[in-house]
């Protein structure tokens, strides 16, 4: 099936076309800015969408892909949202490092045990989404996000967090409900910025003390 556009629209949506594989075409649309891809029934994606250098938005969640292609890293231009969202992935190809202008970015309700360390080279990320996965841990180097301001991670299986999650200075909302969390680490307490920290549905943890000083100066704590 092919889908007839201008080639001089900024904007696609073939959201809910109940599309297998993604037209040719599409990538013949070398201006877009915006693709979504959304509620179709698509199992992979060709490495021709590194074709579309300016994309700023893609949307692929609520599919069923298990992998993204290699050249999403070649999508430089990407700034605003990347969602893949809804799918089976457990892995991010290393060349998503890439997406050094990426602000936001969503991969929850997957099948991911640890985060891609491929996320942390997203140094403009203001937010990520993971929730919904198998995360058993995250990597260290989750602090080299310097512009992250939230970071969702409900419903995963992380016991603990990295004492480098005090490194994420611009962080103003964590979301941790619904994991079995047996500790968390002091470094928590120095987080200047930090607005909203939601630990409900979290029955294995003993608060420690510094919980208290975070409410004290102003931190919304969710128990």
């Amino acid at each position: 099936m092919a889908f007839v556009a201008d080639p001089s629209a900024f904007h696609l949506s073939l959201w809910k076309k109940q599309l297998a594989h993604v037209p040719n075409s599409v990538w013949e649309h070398a201006g877009l800015k915006t693709l979504i891809l959304a509620d179709n029934e698509l199992s992979e994606v060709s490495e021709q969408i590194g074709r579309l250098k300016n994309l700023r938005m893609l949307d692929l969640g609520h599919n069923h892909l298990t992998s993204v292609p290699d050249a999403l890293g070649d999508l430089d231009g990407l700034t605003d949202f990347l969602y893949l969202h809804d799918n089976q992935l457990t892995s991010l190809p290393s060349s998503l490092a890439q997406l050094k202008k990426l602000r936001y970015l969503n991969i929850s309700e997957n099948a991911f045990a640890t985060l891609p360390e491929a996320v942390c080279g997203l140094e403009n990320l203001i937010e990520l989404r993971a929730s919904d996965n198998q995360l058993t841990r995250l990597p260290d180097c989750i602090g080299r996000l310097p512009q992250l301001r939230e970071l969702h991670l409900r419903n995963n299986q992380l016991t603990s967090l990295p004492e480098s999650i005090g490194e994420l200075l611009q962080l103003r909302q964590l979301d941790l409900r619904g994991n079995p969390l047996t500790s968390l680490p002091a470094a928590m307490a120095t987080l200047p910025r930090l607005e909203k920290l939601d630990l409900r549905w979290v029955t294995t943890l003993m608060a420690p003390a510094w919980i208290s000083a975070l409410e004290a100066r102003g931190c919304v704590v969710y128990k």
